[in-house]
């Protein structure tokens, strides 16, 4: 029921050799960018119309709050009802699973922005959209890493939740071809495959960028 660490290993190993693996992580790969770059497009759109209108803003954050607590395996049904059992519902889901996190973000780093860069920024003539492209913004990216940093995380769940029930190929397939073997040394093989993307992905994109700002920002401690 508990595979040794060798057994793990060796399952590991088998899978790169025959390369299920190589194969699996770049669908993978491929499906959550797809779905990922489409969430971040979609959510800074909606986040920064909601900053922008007021309206907007106390109508739909109260939706889009309920909407991020949703599993994202529950937009899966509709996924397969418009879509079918293909890549576009897997992406689908993905989107769906990480579009909400990032509008919040960016609605609340822009909001939580200093008053005194706005009026500094006034002050000097800026009005209208530069306001926002020239100040908030660039002075809400930490909060909006943060938030774009969740929204992967949520993608990635949404990814692995699409590909356990509708993929043929990818990371999640891999692993639900282990659990109907009752292989656990491959299910557990295909868990440490998907910790070290995640922590790869965080160390090398996520991390450098946190990094640029704050110190662009002077918020790293000496």
């Amino acid at each position: 029921m508990f595979p040794s660490p060798f057994t793990v290993m060796k399952t590991l190993f088998d899978l790169i050799k025959d390369n299920t693996l190589g194969v699996a992580i770049l669908a993978s790969m491929k499906r959550i960018i797809i779905g990922y770059s489409l969430s971040v497009m979609i959510g800074v759109t909606i986040g920064l119309t909601m900053v922008r209108f007021k309206y907007l803003d106390e109508n739909l954050s109260p939706l889009l709050l309920g909407l991020q607590t949703l599993p994202s395996i529950s937009w899966l049904p509709f996924a397969i009802l418009w879509y079918g059992l293909n890549e576009s519902s897997i992406i689908f889901v993905i989107t769906m699973g990480s579009t909400f996190a990032i509008s919040l973000a960016i609605k609340s780093g822009i909001k939580n922005v200093n008053p005194l860069y706005i009026r500094a920024a006034k002050t000097m003539g800026a009005s209208g959209f530069n306001v926002y492209r020239n100040v908030a913004i660039p002075a809400s990216l930490p909060s909006v890493i943060s938030g774009m940093k969740q929204g992967w995380s949520f993608a990635w769940r949404a990814l692995m939740a699409g590909e356990m029930l509708s993929a043929t190929k990818g990371l999640g397939q891999v692993l639900m071809v282990g659990r109907d073997l009752a292989d656990m040394s491959q299910v557990i093989a295909v868990m440490v495959v998907i910790i070290l993307i995640g922590l790869v992905v965080d160390k090398f994109i996520f991390g450098r960028l946190e990094s640029n700002v704050r110190q662009r920002w002077g918020l790293d401690r000496a």
